[in-house]
């Protein structure tokens, strides 16, 4: 890997990243939150003095005029290192507020992943504040490097390896020839979903601050709230089935959902094998718990039933991880139940985590033809998603990652268990942070509890099981590699 190919990307985006750090200025003003301005204006200098730092470094090592060489170990490693420097310097501000800088950290990593596990025992906090932890989680979103490949010409090539080192999900599809449209127009369809759920919030009853840190929460799968009760603090079932509507479509591949919606057609989205598998795990998942639910009389009227059922299950499944009811109290059926929902994730290309529908959709059809080949040993069958056949190699990096996925998830539930000494507590956190779900198993780390109780070790486990679940992997076994160590100049 070539230094002054590192730091002049990383020093480009790090300078976009101060300018972005300077936006909740804003918020502070309207609300007349001043004390708040200096908490991102200092740090948001900082950080852009020090891009500018590492640009002109590396000019004195050789210029970089663009990125169109840029090799496939330089983007994996510059997209990690941007994701672990924005949650450093995004944790600043937070600890200015008051938090602890482990407690600050967990935080903004859980909202740049979209995982949504707060360490917030209480939400006396500023307006700034909350619009800053929602703010951050839609950009993670649709992708910190996603935006900057939109805005910056300088990697309108390059840009294709640290788009898909960042996007999530087995497949490369792209929508139009040039990477740098494709990440504009992911970003417009984004930014106008995200419109439309602000409008319909405030259309249904709530306050326009809560309704825009709500939607960019909802869009990026995330799950932080300004109310401390999440989803169930608005007593509403209108907004509760708003919220419920847009977190499906957040689920949903952002590509496919570009596509259909260019055609005026947006029912061209079930076409896809991955949407309908995603749907059916949806509807067959959330009507066996509200059976479950109603049965156990939990709740007064079928409609509630079925509304917080099918709440949580997409909740869950998506890894949003808000709530419009406290599932813990749920009777064990449905608990086990949802628990289910915490292994699927979203479709590949959305804003959700987990290990997504397509890889279990490979998964089962790899289980069926190996079934099928012990009657017909001598059969050639191809696996195919959509009618199109799936290569070999992505079928091996699909098993290599819900190996490694669960290996990631045995080793930090066990470590987690023995300091915690609670062997739910280490299993579900693992889980659920891992998958950027949020909320776990029991109580105390449920979607109305906090993570902030646990020992500091944990917490750091579970800040990097957050980073590994929301960049898949890939980059991290990748830099196991000892040949992926090799630096030069230039």
């Amino acid at each position: 890997m070539r230094f002054n190919y590192l730091l002049s990307a990383v020093g480009l985006i790090l300078v976009y990243i101060g300018f972005v750090m300077l936006v909740p200025i804003a918020v502070a003003l309207i609300f007349k939150e001043y004390t708040e301005i200096l908490s991102f204006l200092l740090p948001a200098l900082v950080v852009v003095l020090t891009g500018f730092l590492l640009k002109f470094t590396s000019n004195k090592i050789a210029p970089v005029e663009n990125f169109n060489d840029i090799k496939k170990s330089e983007a994996l490693f510059i997209v990690v290192l941007v994701w672990v420097l924005f949650g450093i310097v995004s944790a600043v501000p937070m600890t200015l507020a008051g938090l602890s800088p482990v407690n600050a950290l967990f935080e903004t990593v859980s909202g740049i992943t979209t995982t949504g596990a707060t360490i917030l025992a209480n939400f006396d906090y500023s307006h700034t504040f909350f619009f800053w932890r929602a703010f951050l989680q839609w950009l993670g979103g649709m992708g910190v490097i996603v935006l900057f490949i939109a805005i910056l010409p300088q990697f309108a090539v390059a840009g294709r390896q640290m788009f898909f080192a960042e996007a999530p999900g087995p497949t490369e599809d792209k929508l139009t020839p040039r990477i740098r449209n494709t990440a504009s127009a992911l970003w417009s369809l984004y930014a106008l979903l995200t419109l439309l759920q602000v409008i319909l919030l405030i259309w249904a009853g709530m306050n326009p601050f809560d309704a825009i840190c709500n939607a960019f929460a909802t869009l990026a799968a995330g799950g932080f709230s300004p109310n401390a009760q999440s989803t169930m603090g608005y007593n509403s079932n209108l907004i509760t089935f708003i919220m419920m509507i847009f977190i499906f479509i957040a689920g949903v591949s952002f590509n496919v959902q570009y596509v259909a919606l260019s055609k005026l057609k947006p029912w061209e989205i079930f076409k896809s094998e991955e949407v309908r598998a995603y749907t059916g795990i949806f509807l067959i998942l959330g009507a066996v718990i509200a059976i479950s639910l109603y049965l156990n009389h939990d709740y007064g009227s079928i409609k509630e039933t079925l509304l917080h059922a099918y709440y949580q299950v997409i909740s869950i499944m998506t890894t949003t991880g808000s709530s419009s009811a406290d599932y813990t109290e749920w009777n064990f059926t449905a608990q086990l139940l949802l628990g289910l929902a915490f292994f699927t994730g979203g479709c590949a290309g959305s804003g959700s985590g987990g290990i997504k529908i397509t890889r279990l959709c490979l998964i089962f059809k790899v289980m069926k033809i190996e079934l099928q080949k012990i009657l017909h040993p001598n059969a050639v069958i191809n696996i195919k998603m959509d009618n199109i056949i799936v290569p070999k190699d992505v079928i091996s990096q699909v098993i290599v990652f819900v190996m490694f996925y669960f290996l990631v998830i045995l080793i930090s539930s066990l470590i987690i268990s023995i300091v915690e000494q609670n062997l739910l507590i280490g299993f579900t956190s693992a889980v659920s942070l891992i998958g950027n779900v949020g909320p776990a198993y029991p109580a105390v780390v449920g979607p109305m509890g906090s993570f902030d109780s646990l020992h500091e070790v944990s917490k750091l486990i579970l800040i990097f099981n957050m980073y590994v679940g929301r960049l898949e992997l890939i980059p991290f076994l990748v830099m196991l590699q000892g040949d992926f160590w090799s630096f030069k100049r230039s």
